[in-house]
């Protein structure tokens, strides 16, 4: 028997968080309720959760902040952003710290539930020993790539950067939040340090490396990974 989803609600509004509570709840999920960021940020850090819904504008410290605290001590865990904000320089800068969805207030339960099951699925690949794309086959448990069945020599150094990608698929990584989660947080390297590994695991991993298939550029902001 699979065990219920955890999420974590970050959310101030007591009435707002009520009806996420009680809605989440009723899908089967386990829901903890965090009114504050700093609270938020202590229970993510600490516990383990499936999804954080994460309201930006908390008390303490904000979802902003939140979110790009979690990154940088390399919680992988589904982070979907609520916010009464429209604004597209907003989403951007949630999903440029590491937010892997974004709802704008107000939202109807069902969107909501779309969402937070889309996300849950994107962090499946956090559980799994061996996620396979394209020819593509990353065995966590032994640490090797293979491709068309035939091993890849990576370096660990690569092996860590394909591991981030593909337990972070479909989200945003800048360069500086590469540095921190391959890299380690506080290391002084530069953006073409990670562009050179980049281009060395495209070699590795994508049929036709000068058109990447997986391994996509977002000009100007970073890679996303898209498998």
């Amino acid at each position: 028997m699979t065990r219920p989803h955890r999420i974590l609600v970050a959310e101030d509004d007591a009435g707002v968080a009520f009806m996420l509570n009680a809605d989440l709840t009723a899908e089967g999920y386990l829901v903890t309720v965090a009114a504050d960021g700093t609270s938020a940020l202590a229970l993510a850090s600490k516990e383990r959760f499936d999804l954080v819904l994460l309201d930006v504008m908390l008390p303490g410290r904000d979802g902003f902040d939140v979110c790009r605290d979690l990154r940088r001590a390399g919680v992988t865990t589904p982070i979907v952003m609520l916010t009464a904000k429209a604004e597209e320089a907003e989403k951007i800068l949630g999903l440029e710290l590491g937010a892997d969805d974004y709802i704008t207030k107000p939202f109807s339960p069902r969107e909501l539930r779309a969402r937070v099951k889309a996300a849950l699925r994107r962090g499946v690949v956090e559980t799994v020993d061996v996620f396979r794309f394209g020819e593509v086959e990353v065995d966590f448990r032994r640490g090797e790539v293979r491709r068309a069945g035939q091993p890849v020599e990576m370096t660990a150094l690569e092996f860590r950067l394909l591991t981030t990608f593909v337990k972070s698929r479909g989200r945003l990584l800048s360069r500086e939040q590469l540095i921190d989660l391959v890299w380690g947080p506080g290391v002084a390297i530069g953006a073409r340090v990670v562009d050179n590994h980049i281009v060395s695991l495209r070699k590795k991993i994508e049929p036709t490396p000068a058109e990447p298939r997986f391994l996509v550029n977002v000009r100007g902001l970073g890679y996303r990974f898209d498998a």
